[in-house]
């Protein structure tokens, strides 16, 4: 129906939630104890070929334990990007660290060029520790985002943080599913590339809990610290004695059930992200002056969001989203570039250049799982219209 309100991301619950989560009720299992939690870490970890897998309230909660198991301090500095989510971000002053924002490339994400620019300009390498000589501070970690469901530069970006001695956390909050299918990390997942990598199941992923997220690694000690700081750091469960400051961050069974029914899924939603995505950019990338954003060439990616790029019409985005809400379409901007937000004025920033440009230029466009083919074409019709007038 030409009335009907299409929805930017919702969630997709057509498969085994109703019967696991009723089952977890009926089973009285609704806390953070019971079988569908481990169940669904273990699956978790099957899927991206990790030894194990912790599960966390949300993705946030999930950086916030990396940066702690990255060895990260209110003395150092986190490299991480301008154009994200700000809960990519805020884990960082969490701890108490300062946050180094660097610049995207044509992927979105970090731009690698640019990573080993501020390390070999602005910083000295001594003793096995990178310090920014603007702050002296310890260059100790770095958050790398895969944007939209896209890969960043993991070469070239590993090829660096070895270099100068950074650890590597991978956001990969809205890339689970996305891997390399050619170089040095084929068959590698988003995640699993780094030291850390997180998950979020937030409503408007690819597979959702409602809430919560994920760590992986493929190191099995990092695994066990973060089980024991996201379950309050208990050395002795039964007399309640603790030996480190540790964290309410554990998944609800309740919330896992729906994970596990999710999972599940998760092969045939990203087959639809794929044929919508293509769908897009077949009939938009041939209409003047847009075009449908690219994902980095040797990757299957999940195709999380899909995101229409004005070319040079800056005005282009803001009439763009006016049009699609009066025709009961909903989309968005991509997100204010963090380092231009009130809670990092003055922030350490390093030649932001073509953030600023996609901020002024991107709307992302509906990307449900449910979204059918004649959805798709409504959308086009209307970005069709505004566009050639």
């Amino acid at each position: 129906m030409a009335d009907e309100f299409i929805a930017l991301s919702v969630p997709n619950l057509k498969g085994n939630e109703l019967k696991y989560v009723t089952d977890a009720v009926e089973t009285e299992w609704v806390s953070t104890a019971g079988p569908y939690v481990s169940d669904f870490e273990k699956k978790m970890a099957e899927y991206v070929h990790t030894p194990a897998a912790v599960s966390t309230q949300n993705g946030t909660s999930a950086l916030h334990i990396s940066l702690l198991l990255s060895g990260v301090t209110r003395e150092d500095a986190v490299i991480v990007p301008t154009l994200t989510f700000i809960a990519a971000v805020n884990p960082t002053k969490y701890i108490g660290a300062e946050p180094v924002f660097m610049d995207c490339d044509d992927s979105l994400c970090m731009d690698p060029a640019k990573l080993l620019k501020y390390c070999e300009t602005e910083c000295d390498f001594t003793d096995g520790k990178l310090i920014d000589r603007a702050t002296g501070r310890h260059v100790k970690a770095m958050i790398v985002v895969h944007v939209f469901g896209n890969m960043a530069d993991m070469e070239a970006i590993m090829d660096i943080a070895a270099k100068y001695n950074i650890k590597v956390i991978e956001d990969a909050t809205e890339a689970l599913g996305t891997y390399y299918t050619e170089g040095r990390y084929a068959g590698k997942f988003a995640g699993t590339i780094g030291d850390l990598g997180c998950y979020s199941f937030n409503g408007n992923k690819i597979i959702t809990t409602g809430g919560g997220g994920m760590i992986v690694s493929n190191n099995e000690e990092l695994l066990a610290h973060a089980k024991h700081l996201t379950t309050q750091a208990k050395a002795d469960q039964a007399n309640f004695i603790h030996d480190e400051i540790g964290y309410n961050y554990r998944m609800t069974n309740l919330q896992a059930a729906l994970g596990l029914a999710q999972l599940e899924q998760l092969e045939a939603f990203i087959k639809t992200k794929t044929e919508n995505y293509n769908h897009y950019k077949e009939v938009l990338d041939k209409v003047d002056g847009i075009h449908v954003q690219d994902f980095r060439p040797g990757i299957r990616s999940n195709y999380w969001f899909y995101s229409v790029v004005f070319e040079n019409d800056e005005t282009g985005r803001d009439r763009l989203i006016e049009e699609l809400k009066e025709n009961h379409i909903q989309s968005r901007p991509i997100w204010g570039l963090i380092s231009d937000q009130l809670p990092y004025e003055g922030a350490r920033t390093f030649e932001l250049e073509k953030a600023p440009w996609y901020w002024k230029r991107v709307v992302n466009v509906p990307c449900s799982t449910n979204l059918s083919s004649e959805g798709v074409d409504r959308v086009i019709d209307v970005i069709k219209k505004m566009v050639q007038g």
